[in-house]
């Protein structure tokens, strides 16, 4: 087959990418995540063939297609290995069970017969491809873990790279060692693969070289291939066999000659994270790479080129963002310009940018019945949007004299309001875009935020003037005294679920709740923010108030006695300027200056329990450090601290990440080797100084 230039990025996967198989035919290529799912590709295009294949309770750690491309097979952290259909995505019977440890890597025999996997447990296991029946005992010899392993072209042999440094052979028939331990490596054998004619054997590790075996003696040819900077993660031959590829902890790919095992150009830059997992297309014309990035990239196998134009996510820093009503997209504005709708779920990208305005895109808001997107932006206009097609709908709805800072729709969908710099609030007819009485006067400098009750009835703002003001939604007319209190401009507004309060956040750091009827300060402010409070909002329920602030966090509290749930939620590596919740009340979304989209778990994962193991499955440790950078178990023990200069960007399962073009630095944990508890000691060297 060959392949037009398909995207440069194929982004879909909500965490690291960790393995990468291409279908027997070229025409697929699948991938496997610590999303825990795996995903399937049209490789000529690089759209998402199907929904996601679910069913894994843990980090899928590798995937692989059947000989004759109708199965793809999958293990995972779980401890399991899963046969699917390639065709529907379906399971195909009961998962392998077996291992004892998470399985890294899992392989067919050339005969489709067989289906061999490494695991956590030291071993390796051999299992009927039809029947699913593990087939004899495990093969033991390793003294850790099994991190990739390989049939023979022939099928007659299996290798296996361990953590304890060495390459086995092993006798597939039999199960039986074959000769001697390969040994030569100083660090994890990460990546093992034989070469097309079966003669030689690649091996990559965390030493940061790789090394050509004599499959046949196991004596090592020639001297390792050095150039990464960091550990190897992933090698392969090209299906000549005349050039190797490698992809590394260093962000790059390199492409070696086989036979002389010299670097062939420059190193394949693009990926801003650690490579995981190499491939080449079945016609060996392009190179495949998966990377913590959250990315797949393709590139031209002979000139290094990367290929086709990025899929893109914003530019610029993100400005504001919001749920659909059905809770199935995430709609953003963005600095550069431009309104982008995401899978929720995924957050993979929907549709095209939606382009138009000439300036900032400062607020978006999605009406009543989802059918409709509204946007203000800093060029003074108003933009209504088709939500299936991303075409605007009529001209740009015009009458402001400043920028548009905050738009909203009326519950029942048939009105829509707009503030802005020039202190007026704008009521609009959603249907014919017309501008509705006169704005409303009152506030002294720049409407930050405005929100209407939810009952249609009432229409309330924040201004830079220091004040909240309440409008009768119908008349237009100001409701009471304005809402004195804060000390510093107000950037944000909200009313609860039922109406009964309103709430406010200010430069002054503080959010303050407000009885909605008498306009009375309701308790203490809310205090813990160090910056200023850029976006407010309640749950679903009511029960919380979610903030986001410049200091690049954001906080829950809750909303009856103001008292703060938890840590801060930190990963943003610059302010953040919106925040919603979920219609379900499952996740929080917020968008960021650091022009990226964040979706947290609203109540994560519980706290971690003591344990003398290091087989849980490696999600569990990755919780959110608290304000020191400590991490802890349930009864408060420190496990480990992150690094100041890691923990922004710090990937969590609790944390899905929508990039951007110029993607945030991102940091994910290594827990290949963590252990606590007593365990730490399996992992001590005392010849290290």
């Amino acid at each position: 087959m060959t392949w037009p230039a398909p995207p440069l990025q194929w982004i879909g996967h909500a965490s690291t990418i960790n393995s990468i198989s291409c279908s027997p035919n070229g025409y697929h290529i699948v991938t496997g995540s610590n999303d825990k799912t795996i995903r399937i590709w049209d490789a000529e295009t690089g759209a998402a063939v199907g929904n996601p294949l679910n069913g894994h309770t843990g980090l899928v750690q590798s995937v692989a297609y059947s000989p004759n491309g109708h199965h793809i097979i999958s293990g995972s952290s779980d401890m399991t290995i899963r046969i699917w259909d390639a065709e529907t995505g379906a399971p195909v019977g009961r998962p392998l069970e077996g291992h004892t440890g998470s399985v890294y890597t899992v392989a067919h025999s050339a005969n489709g017969q067989h289906i061999i996997s490494g695991s956590g447990d030291k071993t390796i296991r051999i299992w009927d491809a039809e029947t699913r029946a593990a087939i004899g005992t495990p093969l033991k010899g390793h003294t850790r873990f099994v991190r990739s392993i390989a049939y023979s072209p022939n099928g007659q042999h299996i290798i296996s790279g361990s953590g304890d440094k060495t390459i086995r052979i092993w006798d597939a028939d039999t199960g039986a060692a074959v000769g001697h331990p390969l040994e030569g490596h100083t660090d994890i054998v990460r990546s093992v693969a034989y070469s097309p004619d079966g003669r030689h054997i690649i091996s990559g590790s965390a030493d940061r070289t790789l090394r050509i075996w004599d499959a046949k003696t196991g004596a090592a040819i020639g001297r390792p291939l050095e150039g990464h900077k960091d550990a190897v993660q992933a090698v392969a031959y090209s299906p000549n066999g005349q050039h190797i590829i490698s992809g590394s902890r260093d962000h790059t790919i390199r492409i070696w000659d086989a036979e002389t095992g010299t670097a062939i150009g420059t190193p394949l830059q693009g990926h801003t994270f650690h490579v995981n997992s190499v491939a080449y297309s079945t016609n060996g014309e392009h190179i495949i790479s998966g990377s913590g990035d959250l990315t797949i990239r393709t590139w031209d196998a002979k000139t290094g080129a990367a290929l086709g134009n990025p899929v893109a996510g914003h530019t610029a820093g993100v400005t504001s963002v919001v749920h659909s009503p059905d809770g199935r997209h995430i709609i953003s504005g963005s600095d550069d310009m431009s309104i982008r709708i995401w899978d929720a779920e995924t957050g993979a990208i929907v549709g095209n940018p939606l382009q138009g305005h000439t300036d900032t895109v400062w607020s978006v808001a999605c009406s009543p019945n989802g059918q409709r997107i509204i946007s203000g932006s800093r060029d003074k206009t108003i933009q209504i949007w088709d939500a299936e097609s991303g075409t605007a709908v009529m001209r740009p709805l015009e009458a402001h004299t400043g920028g548009i800072t905050s738009v909203a729709y009326s519950p029942n969908g048939q009105r829509i309001i707009s503030g802005s710099g020039d202190r007026t609030i704008q009521i609009w007819d959603a249907e014919t875009g017309t501008a509705i009485g006169a704005p409303l006067k009152g506030h002294t400098s720049s409407v930050r935020s405005i929100a209407y009750s939810p009952n249609g009835q009432r229409i309330i703002s924040g201004s830079d003037d220091k004040t909240i003001r309440t409008w009768d939604a119908e008349t237009g007319a100001a409701i009471g005294y304005p809402l004195k209190g804060h000390t510093g401009e107000v950037y944000c507004v909200a009313y609860s679920p039922d109406g009964q309060r309103i709430i406010s956040g200010s430069d002054d750091r503080t959010i303050r709740i407000w009885d909605a009827d008498t306009g009375a300060g309701v308790g203490k402010p809310l205090e813990g923010h160090t910056g200023r409070i850029m976006s407010v909002a309640y749950s679903l329920s009511g029960q919380h108030i979610i903030s986001a602030s410049n200091d690049r966090t954001i906080r829950v509290w809750d909303a009856e006695t103001g008292a703060v749930i938890g840590t801060p939620l930190m990963a943003h590596a610059d302010w953040v300027m919106s925040i919603a919740c979920s219609p379900d009340e499952k996740h929080i979304v917020s968008g960021s200056w650091d022009n990226t989209i964040h979706v947290w778990d609203l109540f994560p994962h519980p706290p971690l329990q003591p344990s003398t193991s290091c087989d849980q499955a490696h999600a569990n440790y990755c919780a959110q450090p608290d304000v020191n950078g400590w991490v802890r178990d349930s009864k408060n023990g420190l496990l480990y601290c992150v690094p100041l200069d890691c923990r922004t960007g710090l990937h969590s399962p609790a944390v899905l990440t929508i990039p951007s073009t110029s993607h945030t630095r991102s940091v994910t944990l290594d827990f290949d080797e963590f252990v606590f508890g007593t365990s730490w000691t399996h992992v001590f060297n005392s010849t290290q100084p």
